[in-house]
């Protein structure tokens, strides 16, 4: 897939691809905004794509996508920030997380 050159452009293309899902950290389990009470450990998931991004007007605004896939065939989108502002539950749980 081409590397597209904003967070919102890459967003899309992935939803168009099938990754729906709004995906956050609450502890050490992924959660799925969209779906009620369904939480996930990182043996759970895959992470199938990063992306990572640069604000245009500010180097110091970066961000990074994640591409995840859940055990129930579902897929969705989680994204933090790159650097110094990183989330470090989002860190420690990719760090975990299968890839490939």
């Amino acid at each position: 897939m081409t590397h597209l050159s904003t967070l919102s452009e890459q967003m899309q293309a992935l939803y168009e691809r099938g990754y729906t899902l709004d995906l956050t950290i609450d502890g050490e389990k992924l959660k799925a905004t969209d779906i009620a009470h369904q939480e996930y450990d990182p043996d759970e998931v895959h992470l199938d794509e990063t992306f990572r991004f640069e604000g245009q007007s500010n180097p110091a605004d970066m961000s990074i996508l994640y591409a995840i896939s859940l055990p129930d065939g579902e897929k969705g989108q989680l994204v933090d920030s790159y650097g110094a502002y990183n989330s470090a539950d989002i860190s420690a749980f990719i760090q975990k997380v299968q890839k490939g």
